[in-house]
């Protein structure tokens, strides 16, 4: 998610209105670049703060003329229907038994249960469960909506009345008083269950950040604060340590109300005590040692007289009959009483944030010792199929099926609707998620039994709480021809990627089966809803479309296609005929495996949707077919494990668009020719001109296809195109290049061949070829974009082609498009329109003879897009890298760098070849060495599932640690300690001597030593990413690459399941091995599921980015918090989407001058972050340093301090010092730290900043300018003028030579290095002076500056890419009028008919300059 996010896209519109330089901007989760147009363009307010960004670049920015507000018209409907449901809250009052009344503030939307729950939390009213609310003697109905509620008013009082309990209300009663005193036990989260996940944010803020402000002590505030980093985080240490990841938190030693609290060996009550209302027995033992025994019945619970071995159910006297636990328990004990008040303090004070559930659950790799108490709740849900909240009776399972299903059928005309739709399926999916990760578990962990015991282990197939399991291996030889077992646990992730794509298309009708893959102890589970019905009959009979085996035999109906045809264009797939066993042709309109099956339920599913998407050649040689030559060039095509490598959903995208983008230029390219030759031979018939400016375009690229993709740099711009410059282009210009003879044709052509497409992500100024060392043309990045003539033309074509079916257009235009078409591969002749054919190249699979023309082109569509990706999609990743707008930090990252730009983690080796051979190699090195230590990784986590699979229960925690040792230990011989059998007495020891645990080989995995792991690693990296590693052992790999062994195991063991004893490791001890069996404390699941979208919000979201962008801050601030409303109406509250909104909020708010509001946002972006993602996911790391500058503009300047220094430890572990983002760090906290007045470490942490950014940015960047001017400063706070002098002249000269002599930077810089000459000559004549005079000196008095807050606070926003730019109220007025225009001008000139035509709306993106 991270790739130097902040929401705020570097693309500045003409307006100069916000550029936050430093920053990419991103979509929520990146992975989605759709916008909407929001429709109210006016009545901005007049007092917006404008900013802009990075300092240097204030005249720039006029040039890097880009569309900010580039949307597409949506839906203008969104804006009024959210006033709808944003009704106005009111106020009722409650009275509960035994307290005040006091106000609640509720919303017309929530439901009567929803008070319930506020209720259940609150510290006075927390111990009430069975209860209901009744207004004016009558019972409200817990499901019905406020607003329904008759009589209910503002002000109105609802009394909380006691309710008779039943079976079900006394155990939720008794699991909901559990939970209170557990509720500061973080065990849950290092335990990863019930979607807890830990927190640390408060440790570094002392408690809520609000509070702190307000108790600030003037004056004294500076010599308060101990700066004094520990020694770990000072640049250059080498020192690595584990143990601050988890901090310990005093509050977590659990203050003890209860020693024992249990279900009774009483229970259930016999028939004689049911009938005098009991209901469940519970034994206790309170802190004061007293043993006692309670009755749960009707009226509340009371104790009886039993004991452990007598009965007797009769009520004790006093019995202490309560409505509630915790009432009784407070009277029979005063340390519960004294304990529980305190406990539940505490409770209320934590952030809401650190005790909410996170929709997926979130697990720790790292943990303490913790001990294990006794629990009946928990050790009762171990035993049965618990699996919501409101299901406290075991055996009560869900039809998972039928409620993913209803979920989808519900009403979306609305939004509201929409709301209650996208919540029930977020809802729906990570219930299931959580069941199927349960179930899996289950099944490896041998507690289900199978549906087919007879058959071995490996074949088995498993039903649990109705959810299919079944393993990933090749049973029954499916895919022998397409890799075994290899292609086998491929398959569920590609069927995942199917599932998800169709989901995201959303047709009504059209069902997929909930999908989620598991990979646990090293093996692969698959978990799937059943179709109702499909374990009745065999799968012949049900299969009505697709194929069973393969292709032999195929079958097609109707009402599949005509649902699957409306799929075709979203994703891409082109229907097609295949032959079937009769040699008959079927139609098909997805690859041949995807089955279709009528279930009993009436519904037509899809499953098995491995090849959504078409193959990717690179990795799948076939015979007689050759890839195109830029592949040969790196060694394409490569023979993979299976024969299932397909290409990514984001690559056929990004490619779709650079067609498209290339389709404009030859149409518009065409038009001029046509143009230019009927100015030049106006006497001459215009028909001889049309054959000569036809024929060579369309062949050209049908010949050498990469021309197209070979000479295109993509680099991540959205899509903008000079329209007006284009047609305004006058005549002449055009006709030389049209007049060209034909054989230099290619030349334009090529030159049109140089698109830029919308990968994801930041969008960037236009860069052509010229770093891809493949350029053809010499015209390259020298000719600029808008020099295109006739795009316009083109596009009106384009459109009216669509609009009228061409038939009000002149032949010698549809000319022009049809050669276009034929160019770009389209699959029609009047308009763009590019689909894959997924089952080409399959084993198995023939076409009719009559296709063999259709045929050829899809198979030359899959060699352009397999070059594609080589020769642009890489290239481009790359560039980012080095011009920073993708900053990958861990594997995680890196791995998402990879797929928002369509490239699969199997080409990681030849990315990290590309990255080799670049000449700029140096400034790459953090990406490469995050690359090769996710190659590693990766190459240790294949080699670790294999290993898994040979290992027993008994001996698992010796296994894993034995191999964590070969892995990383410097320990050369490291041994494996077999466990030895803690059941076997002493005695009979000797007799048993060679008896192995469990008999078979199953300890094989104790004799891997470190030289055969990382032989097995090297060979791996070779065979499976054919990239060579020169590391025989791990001290190798890290001395060459420049790793950090704490790196390695962190990646290991997120990708692995591993969970670690959070300790001191010694890795480097040649004595003894690094880790023992103790220090293995878990494995957990890695799972991989759906995430269903919160698509209105997203919309909103988007809108509100872009209205930001245009310089509408306020605009854009009331579209992000009603896009942070929706976003909670869909996932609740915690999610990554709401994190980036908390974000981008909290970033409008300091912008806007609320600094109070931008702190209280950024808290809850950092615990949101830190509980959805991780600790320590780089993520969390940058909302951290957010969070510190916005402490420090509040005047918190120690906790901005320990927020800094927290980042930066967490920075060191996941990726090392070396790293761009650390000069950014670094040179907060030196601002920081200059601040405070601790000038030697500040300059510690800053000239290390400036180390890193000469490194990656270059000596002569702007960066390293402003790196220089801050080590000045501090020298100058010094009154050490020489050095600062030598800083600032360096400086000095690079501002000079990068923005010129009359640019301000490099005024304001003249200016600094005069000052500190005269400052630099007083002191000269000073220190003469005392020489000369003694003691007697007459001396001048020094003008030492401690620095400022208001300065430091500037420095701080320049180096975070904010700067405010002072405008006076006429310049506000005449910014306002231009945006105005614009937006006019383009609503104007808008259509939407090509929206239907391309997956960019090109008329929305190209602004309209004059």
């Amino acid at each position: 998610m991270v790739s130097k996010t902040d929401d705020i896209p570097a693309s500045v519109p003409n307006c100069n209105a916000v550029d936050l330089a430093e920053e990419g901007g991103e979509t929520p989760d990146s992975k989605e670049t759709t916008s909407v147009k929001d429709p109210c363009a006016c009545g901005h307010s007049a007092d917006t703060a404008v900013m802009n960004g990075n300092g240097a670049q204030e005249d720039e920015a006029e040039s890097k003329q880009d569309g900010g507000g580039d949307t597409d018209g949506g839906d203008e409907s969104n804006e009024q229907e959210v006033i709808v449901i944003q009704d106005t809250g009111f106020t009722v009052k409650i009275q509960a038994p035994g307290t005040e009344p006091f106000d609640l503030q509720v919303s017309p939307q929530e439901m009567v249960q929803e008070i319930h729950q506020v209720l259940m939390d609150r510290e006075d009213t927390c111990h009430r469960t069975c209860f209901s609310l009744q207004l004016d003697g009558n019972v409200l109905d817990n499901f019905a909506e406020l607003k329904s509620i008759e009589g209910l008013l503002e002000g109105s009082l609802l009394k909380v009345v006691e309710e008779p309990y039943t079976v079900r209300e006394a155990r939720i009663h008794v699991r909901h008083i559990r939970d209170l005193l557990k509720s500061l036990d973080p065990s849950d989260s290092y335990n990863g269950v019930d979607c807890n996940s830990l927190s640390f944010l408060s440790l570094f803020t002392d408690g809520d950040l609000g509070d702190s402000g307000k108790r600030k002590k003037k004056g004294s505030e500076l010599e308060q604060i101990d700066c004094t980093p520990p020694e770990h985080i000072l640049p250059g240490s080498k020192d690595r340590p584990l143990v601050p990841l988890q901090p310990q938190n005093k509050d977590w030693k659990p203050t003890l109300c209860l020693k024992v609290l249990t279900m009774s060996g009483w229970n259930p009550p016999p028939g004689n005590r049911k009938m005098h209302g009991d209901l469940m027995y519970l034994y206790m033992v309170t802190v004061e040692e007293r043993h006692i025994s309670i009755t749960a019945s009707t009226r509340g619970f009371y104790l009886n007289q039993s004991t452990t071995y007598t009965f007797n159910p009769k009520p004790a006297n006093p019995s202490f009959l309560s409505h509630s636990l915790v009432e009784l328990l407070s009277q029979i004990s005063p340390a519960f009483k004294k304990n529980f008040t305190a406990l539940q303090k505490k409770r209320v004070q934590r952030h809401p944030f650190e005790r909410i559930a996170t929709p997926f659950q979130v697990y720790s790799w790292t943990a303490p010792q913790m001990d294990h108490a006794m629990d009946c709740v928990r050790a009762e849900d171990a035993y049965t199929s618990r699996l919501g909240y409101e299901e406290h009776i075991p055996g009560q399972t869900r039809d998972w099926n039928e409620e993913l299903q209803t979920t989808r059928e519900l009403a979306r005309k609305n939004l509201p609707e929409r709301l209650l739709r996208e919540r029930a399926i977020f809802k729906v999916h990570s219930d299931f998620a959580a069941a199927a990760t349960r179930g899996a578990m289950a099944v490896i962990d041998g507690n289900v039994m199978a549906i087919n015991p007879g058959e071995e282990t490996r074949m088995q197939m498993f039903i649990w709480n109705n959810i299919f399991f079944s393993l990933g291996f090749d049973v029954r030889d499916h895919y022998r021809e397409l890799g075994g077992d290899a292609a086998a646990h491929a398959a569920p992730t590609n069927d995942l990627n199917g599932v998800r794509a169709y989901g995201a298309v959303d047709v009504e009708g059209l069902y997929t089966l909930g999908t989620v893959v598991v990979d646990y102890r090293g093996y692969r589970v698959t978990a799937q809803s059943i179709i109702p019905g499909i374990l009745e009959r065999e799968q012949e009979q049900s299969v009505i479309y697709g194929s069973i085996d393969f292709g032999k035999t195929v079958v097609s109906h109707t009402k599949y296609l005509e649902l699957l045809e409306k799929t075709s264009r979203p994703l891409k797939v082109q229907k097609h005929n295949v032959l079937n066993e009769k040699e008959e042709s079927v139609e098909l309109c997805s690859s041949v495996e995807c089955k279709g099956i009528i279930g009993n339920d009436g519904r037509h599913y899809i499953l098995d949707l491995l090849r959504t998407f078409p193959p990717d050649l690179n990795f799948l040689p076939v015979e007689g077919e050759d890839v195109p030559p830029e592949c040969v060039r790196q060694g394409f095509p490569r023979q993979h494990r299976h024969r299932l490598a397909c290409l990514r959903q984001d690559l056929i995208e990004a490619f779709v668009e650079h067609r498209y983008l290339l389709f404009m230029k030859m149409a518009a390219l065409q038009l001029m020719q046509q143009k230019a030759n009927k100015e030049n031979k106006v006497a001459a018939l215009p028909e001889t001109s049309s054959p000569a400016l036809k024929a060579p375009p369309a062949p050209l690229l049908t010949d050498n296809p990469e021309s197209s993709t070979d000479s295109s740099e993509t680099s991540t711009e959205t899509l903008t195109e000079s329209n007006a410059d284009a047609a305004a282009a006058p005549p002449t210009e055009a006709a030389p290049k049209a007049a060209q003879p034909d054989g230099a044709h290619t030349t334009p052509t090529q030159e049109a061949a140089t698109p830029t497409t919308t990968t994801n992500g930041p969008s960037e100024p236009v860069a052509t070829a010229t770093q891809n060392g493949e350029c053809e043309s010499p015209l390259e990045g020298k000719e600029p974009e808008d020099s295109i003539p006739g795009l316009a033309q083109a596009k009106e074509l384009a459109e009216s082609l669509v609009a009228e079916d061409g038939s009000g257009i002149d032949p010698k235009s549809r000319e022009v498009v049809l050669n276009a078409c034929k160019a770009v591969g389209s699959i029609s002749n009047t308009s763009f329109d590019i689909r894959f054919n997924p089952d080409i190249f399959s084993p198995g699979v023939r076409f009719p003879d009559d296709s063999v023309e259709d045929i050829q082109k899809q198979k030359q569509l899959l060699k352009d897009a397999a070059a594609f990706l080589v020769s642009c999609q890489i290239p481009s990743l790359v560039k980012d890298c080095l011009d920073h707008s993708a900053l990958p930090m861990d594997g995680a990252t890196l791995t998402e760098a990879l797929h928002q730009r369509g490239i699969n983690i199997r080409y990681l080796g030849n990315v990290l070849e590309f990255v080799d051979k670049t000449p700029a190699k140096a400034q790459l090195e953090h990406f490469y060495r995050i690359g090769i230590c996710e190659l590693i990784t990766r190459c240790a986590k294949h080699f670790f599932k294999t290993y898994l699979q040979g290992v027993e229960l008994s001996a698992l925690s010796a296994a894993v640690s034995h191999f964590l040792n070969c892995f990383l230990s410097s320990f050369a011989d490291a041994v494996a300690h077999l466990p030895t059998d803690e059941l076997v007495s002493r005695r009979k020891n000797r007799k048993r001597k060679n008896r192995v645990p469990g008999g078979g080989d199953n300890t094989a995995w104790a004799s891997l030593t470190p030289s055969e792991l990382w032989k097995s690693i090297v060979s791996e990296a070779q065979s499976y990413y054919h990239f060579t590693l020169y590391c025989e052992s791990v001290d190798l790999a890290v001395e060459k690459y420049g790793l950090q062994k704490i790196t390695l195991l962190r990646e290991i063991s997120i990708k692995a399941g591993i969970q670690i004893l959070i300790k001191e490791y010694n890795f480097d001890s040649r004595h003894k091995p690094a880790f023992t069996e103790e220090d293995i404390l878990n494995i957990f699941p890695v799972v991989k599921h759906v995430n269903p979208k919160a698509s209105d919000a997203f919309h909103f979201f988007q809108s509100g980015q872009a209205k930001v962008q245009q310089g509408f801050l306020k605009e854009g601030c009331e579209l992000i918090n009603e896009a942070l409303n929706l976003f909670n109406n869909v996932y609740g509250a915690m999610h990554v989407e709401i994190c980036a909104c908390l974000r981008l909020l909290a970033r409008l708010n300091y912008i806007m001058g609320d600094h109070a509001e931008a702190l209280s946002n950024q808290q809850k972006a950092v615990l949101m972050s830190e509980r959805v993602l991780g600790i320590e996911h780089p993520n969390t790391i940058q909302e951290y340093m957010h969070l510190a500058l916005y402490c420090f503009a509040n005047g918190q300047l120690s906790t901005a301090l320990k927020l800094l220094y927290r980042a930066r430890y967490l920075m060191l572990m996941v990726s090392g010092e070396d790293h761009p983002e650390m000069a950014l760090l670094d040179s907060n906290i030196g601002l920081v730290l200059h601040g405070v007045m601790e000038y030697d470490l500040s300059l510690r942490f800053l000239e290390n900043a400036l180390a890193i950014n000469s490194k990656y940015h270059g000596p002569r960047s702007l960066k390293v300018a402003l790196s220089h001017h801050l080590v000045a400063r501090v020298y100058e706070s010094k009154a050490e003028f020489r050095s600062a002098l030598q800083h600032e002249k360096e400086g000095y000269t690079i501002y000079k030579n990068q923005v010129g002599e009359a640019h301000e930077k490099t005024k304001e810089s003249s200016e600094y290095l005069k000052y500190l000459t005269q400052q630099a000559v007083a002191l000269q004549r000073t220190m003469n002076e005392i020489y000369k005079n003694g003691s007697n000196a007459s001396i001048m008095p020094l003008k030492f500056t401690a620095p400022s807050m208001a300065s430091v606070l500037e420095q701080l926003n320049i180096i975070n890419g904010i700067i405010f730019i002072p405008l006076s109220q006429k310049d506000l007025e005449n910014l306002k009028a231009e945006v105005q225009r614009r937006q006019q001008l383009q609503e104007a000139g808008r259509s939407d008919e090509l929206a239907e035509n391309s997956p960019l709306e090109l008329e929305d993106k190209i602004p309209i300059d004059d």
